[in-house]
């Protein structure tokens, strides 16, 4: 039976790497002596990546440089680190401008995505410009460099994760768009799910994030060896241009500066909205973030939707089938390509069976009554799969995935009606400190299950006794030292940032979130959308018996809105019937923005109160990033 814990039968204060595979490495798991990934990575080298960039105020947004611990040494991996994530960071390390095959080149390793360059008849088109726009504007000017000072002449996003779109601000002008010299494309309802994901749950995201990506961990092998994915994120400033070109079924075909692209539809895969393409010409085909050198997330650890395996699978599938006889390399929008008939079918087929094979066994187990947590511990992997460098569980992990399966069909409930109606985490964990004879009984006992070797249940009681007593010093190292050990021994790397950076705070408290995204994208939504950012900030109890009415004229677009606070929500819809508004607002989505930041009229046309602007500010609640999550 595999086993999928990150056990380790090292004491707390001697943290050495668990192997919950190990008696796979070198037999039965993937074989050290396979460079062939190394090879291909290094493959069509024009020039290196910058080890940093700066903003405009010289910030360092991106450094390349602190990751050169990967490389140092004869590469054997230290004992901190899992010897397969080692691995996998020293891959991901490998960064510059690339030729993938005649006119496609791809910049890797200076963002967690890969920016790809497709040249055209009279300028470039950028596939995916990276997080930030310095970052996607040094990408750019290390392509012009070395091949040609080409202009930008589309972009294509493969799908609404910010590592795909955030750059974009750095390669394109946004008037240049609007006046459609040059297009986006993108699937459709790329925006829907662009501002579902980093907008409305974007506060919450995004410190959750700060464990999933470590962003605060030193680079190194105690800290930061990458996510898994890539090596790390670049901090500089994001935005977004709407897409001017939807792209919705698969088959439509689109001539991109004379470079003909044939595209398939994924939706629920990786993104609610994503789409890989074939070019033709090249005889290439981009599989977006759906095949990359990783097992994926079903349900990523930052939170999301969960996707869908089942589709997943399929659309690879579908894949192989419209293209696999008709490419000559697959690149994705992560890591490095496949070259060769045989390797790309090869490859793409174990990325197909691994999400299909979760998906159906954690169906026919769960039919037959076990539970996510259950399967997860007892589902094996064919060994075919196990073998498979690229299904490795780097960035996402057998044992979420599963869960994550079984939660898209049965949710969070697991049918025991005693964990119905559990208390919350600092009740619950009274509870149990009661319930041993205090916390210090508790910190006791987690002590002893460390000492055995199972660091798991040593966690989960001093993460009982942080809980019942935040104060308690003794609670706090303990678990911090647990936790850096589930981390030492984790194959994924963001199971290791999570670890990492939970007994990071326990020891030195909360840092601040730096990100706004937020804020950065509301230009680019539309008045609907800027009024659910604000209606997911009503305290709905202090506005409970508050009622205000505003419509608002949009004087650039000509659209009408009414926004309606009842019972502690705000409801708002276009198209009102007019008369009864407490405030109307004439003005643009420039000067609505600016209302909505300061809540203040001056400079705004209006009519009626401005006391019912107020009101509904009184209600509003700023999101908060640096709530607690590994102590309260």
């Amino acid at each position: 039976m595999t086993r999928r814990t990150q056990d380790s039968a090292q004491t707390p204060d001697v943290p050495r790497p668990a192997t919950p595979d190990g008696d796979r490495i070198g037999g039965e798991g993937p074989s050290f002596s396979d460079t062939a990934d190394f090879d291909d990575a290094r493959r069509g080298f024009i020039a290196p990546a910058p080890l940093t960039v700066t903003d405009a105020d010289g910030r360092t947004v991106w450094d390349l440089g602190s990751f050169s611990f990967l490389h140092d040494g004869d590469g054997a991996p230290p004992d901190t680190v899992h010897p397969h994530l080692w691995r996998q960071g020293r891959l991901t390390s490998i960064a510059g401008l690339f030729e993938v095959v005649e006119g496609v080149y791809q910049a890797r390793g200076m963002d967690l995505s890969n920016m790809t360059l497709i040249e055209g008849r009279e300028g470039v088109v950028v596939v995916d410009p990276l997080v930030s726009a310095e970052v996607a504007a040094a990408a750019l000017a290390l392509y012009r460099e070395h091949r040609s000072d080409r202009p930008v002449s589309a972009v294509v996003y493969t799908h609404p994760h910010i590592d795909h779109f955030g750059g974009v601000l750095g390669v394109a002008d946004e008037a240049e768009v609007r006046a459609g010299r040059v297009p986006i494309a993108a699937p459709e309802h790329f925006m829907a799910h662009a501002v579902s994901e980093n907008v409305y749950a974007g506060t919450a995201m995004i410190r959750r994030g700060m464990y999933f990506g470590a962003f605060d961990l030193p680079p190194g092998p105690a800290g930061r060896v990458g996510m898994g994915l890539g090596i790390a994120t670049s901090s500089g400033q994001v935005g977004l241009i709407p897409p001017t070109l939807d792209i919705t079924r698969t088959g439509q075909e689109e001539v991109l500066d004379g470079v003909r692209f044939v595209f398939q539809m994924t939706p629920g895969t990786e993104a609610p909205a994503e789409m890989n393409f074939y070019l033709p010409g090249s005889r290439a085909l981009c599989t977006a973030e759906n095949a990359c050198h990783t097992l994926h997330n079903l349900l990523t650890l930052r939170g999301a939707q969960v996707r869908d395996a089942r589709m997943w699978s399929r659309y690879l599938n579908e894949a192989i089938q419209l293209f696999g006889d008709r490419s000559d390399v697959v690149f994705a929008s992560h890591h490095w390509p496949v070259w060769g008939g045989d390797r790309i079918r090869s490859f793409l087929a174990e990325q197909r069976d691994v999400y299909g094979y979760l998906h159906d066994q954690t169906l026919r187990m769960m039919n037959s009554g076990a539970t996510g947590d259950e399967i997860a511990e007892e589902l094996p992997l064919p060994p075919g799969l196990e073998r498979a460098w690229s299904v490795r569980g780097y960035y996402g992990s057998i044992s979420h995935d599963i869960k994550a399966v079984y939660q898209r069909y049965m949710g969070w409930f697991d049918g025991n009606p005693a964990h119905l109606w559990q208390h919350p985490p600092q009740a619950k964990a009274r509870r149990y400190a009661r319930a041993v004879g205090g916390v210090d009984a508790l910190v006791e006992q987690a002590r002893a299950f460390a000492d055995e070797g199972d660091p798991r249940f040593a966690a989960e009681l001093a993460s009982h006794a942080v809980f019942a007593d935040p104060d308690h010093s003794a609670a706090r190292e303990l678990l911090a030292g647990v936790l850096t050990r589930l981390g030492y021994g984790a194959e994924c790397a963001t199971w290791r940032n999570f670890y990492l950076v939970g007994a990071r705070e326990l020891r030195g408290g909360v840092p601040p979130t730096a990100i706004a995204l937020a804020e950065s994208l509301l230009p680019a939504l539309d008045v609907t959308q800027i009024l659910d950012s604000v209606a997911i900030r009503v305290d709905g109890p202090r506005a409970w018996r508050e009622e205000v009415c505003i419509d608002i004229h949009m004087a650039d677009s000509g659209e009408r809105y009414r926004a309606m606070l009842s019972n502690g929500v705000l409801i708002h819809h276009p198209d009102p019937r007019g008369g009864g508004a407490d405030l109307t607002l004439r003005l643009t989505k420039q000067e609505l923005l600016g209302v909505l930041e300061q809540w203040d009229l001056a400079g705004v046309e209006y009519e009626g109160d401005p006391g019912a602007l107020r009101r509904l500010a009184a209600v509003l609640e700023e999101p908060r990033s640096d709530f607690p999550v590994v102590a309260p």
